[in-house]
């Protein structure tokens, strides 16, 4: 029987490892803080781990669970930025990423685009203080808009097929043409747009990907989305356009500085992130707290993915 050591582990994933991992000759040990230097060493002789992706992984605890004998992280997260899988590769671990239901971020980025373009976030604060009165500015129908996708892996493509079916105009910008709709130069699409949602993962190349010269290249009034992951997004640039009515709105599930804020309760600690406070502040911005992928299903997958990931480790080392 294999172990497995899974670190920053929930109740329900707990409860889904110790149903799914027995039958597979798995044994799981189950760890709910997140991966540290103090703690790497419960992970001692298992060759393989499993972490989350709220907290970030420094090279001391790669160093520390490479001292207790790991050989393999699958961290239970499409993205692995919050790990430097390079200096893990220099030091003879090896990182795994895991798929997932590409229908949970796919269908929230849907219902952040309908909220946008309806005003749902005024809406719901004025009916809340019983004001019931109508938005100033009427609503539009995603029908009548163009939505340009950028980055059209599982989920990007998920996103497109979805819009196709409201009677949306699609436009894709990515390296690799793998989906079935009309790919433009990434300056067109931001020209042509009237919502712009990103889905391309982060990396050197992508960071910052909306800067303020592609910020100001985007079509007058036009919404952002983003399910994929802060940092594409240069927030200081992004902040004077909303506030100026130079785009109409964005809608955020991931932000720039979101670890240590996101995924704990604060409302009793004063926030510092001034950007973060801003854009609550403005009437036309939406955020959430990197929530898209959290359904049971895609929830099911990780788990399950987690564990082959890790099984199939070991098969390809004890068999190579």
């Amino acid at each position: 029987m294999h172990g497995i050591t899974i670190f920053g582990c929930g109740e329900d994933e707990a409860a889904l490892f110790g149903e799914l991992a027995p039958p597979l000759g798995v044994r799981p040990t189950i760890v709910a803080e997140p991966v540290s230097e103090a703690n790497a060493s419960l992970a001692q002789g298992n060759r393989c781990v499993s972490i989350g992706h709220k907290t970030r992984v420094s090279n001391a605890v790669l160093r520390a669970l490479k001292a207790a004998g790991v050989a393999y992280v699958s961290t239970r997260s499409v993205g692995c930025n919050h790990i430097n899988v390079a200096y893990a590769a220099s030091i003879g671990v090896t990182v795994g990423n895991v798929d997932y239901s590409p229908d949970s971020v796919a269908d929230y980025t849907l219902m952040l685009m309908l909220m946008a373009v309806r005003h749902a976030k005024s809406t719901v604060l004025r009916s809340e203080s019983h004001d019931y009165r109508l938005h100033e500015v009427r609503g539009r129908e995603l029908r009548d808009l163009t939505v340009g996708v950028v980055g059209t892996g599982r989920i990007g493509a998920a996103v497109a097929g979805r819009l196709r079916g409201f009677g949306s105009e699609v436009l894709a910008y990515d390296r690799s043409e793998r989906a079935a709709v009309e790919y433009v130069p990434l300056e067109a699409l931001l020209r042509r747009s009237d919502i712009v949602s990103l889905h391309t993962p982060l990396n050197a190349g992508t960071h910052h990907l909306l800067d303020r010269h592609r910020i100001d290249q985007m079509k007058p009034g036009a919404y952002v989305v983003n399910t994929g992951r802060g940092a594409l997004i240069n927030t200081e640039a992004l902040v004077p356009a909303l506030e100026s009515g130079r785009l109409g709105g964005a809608a955020l599930d991931v932000l720039e500085g979101e670890e240590g804020v996101f995924y704990a309760d604060r409302r009793a600690d004063p926030i510092e992130g001034k950007p973060l406070l801003r854009l609550q502040q403005l009437p036309n911005v939406i955020i959430s707290p990197h929530t898209a992928y959290y359904t049971d299903h895609a929830l099911s997958d990780t788990v399950a993915n987690s564990l082959a990931n890790c099984l199939a480790f070991e098969g390809r080392t004890q068999h190579g």
